[in-house]
């Protein structure tokens, strides 16, 4: 079976939600829109065009990152498989709906701005080492990552 990657740039609709699976796997998930926009010459205004809705659901290591940066109203920017979700309601309707498990969650940068404050460290191969795990002294310098952006 073929996975399905895409990244989809939208805002976040609710307050992301923790929880537990039954295996004891915490993940964090939540809705996003996304809504394209375009120019319509003939009235010189800008046109709402189609909206994206989709669940995004975080494991592992990324949920402590979510849980931390993403809120309702974010404009984010999230990456992973996409599939279609089949299910039926309580009243016995039959619905789909799209959903992600996210590789990758950050702000989207052209609208608004962020500063970063998480502890990166590198190893000896130059490659990113978790945080938590037993340091050599090439390890021990952090690289002072700082990301700032003003708003466009």
């Amino acid at each position: 079976m073929h996975e399905t990657f895409t990244a989809v740039v939208g805002t976040v609709l609710n307050e992301p939600r923790r929880r537990r699976t039954a295996s004891g796997d915490e993940i964090i998930s939540f809705r996003m829109a996304s809504n394209s926009r375009r120019f319509d010459r003939e009235t010189g205004q800008w046109v709402d065009g189609a909206k994206l809705y989709l669940t995004v659901t975080c494991w592992k290591r990324l949920v402590a990152g979510v849980g931390a940066a993403i809120a309702k109203g974010r404009p984010v920017i999230a990456y992973g498989t996409i599939r279609t979700n089949e299910y039926t309601t309580s009243d016995g309707e039959k619905r789909a709906d799209l959903e992600m498990s996210a590789h990758a969650v950050g702000i989207d940068l052209a609208r608004g701005w962020v500063t970063y404050q998480g502890p990166i460290r590198l190893g000896d191969n130059g490659q990113p080492i978790e945080v938590g795990q037993p340091e050599t002294p090439a390890d021990a310098a952090a690289s002072p990552l700082e990301v700032a952006a003003t708003a466009a």
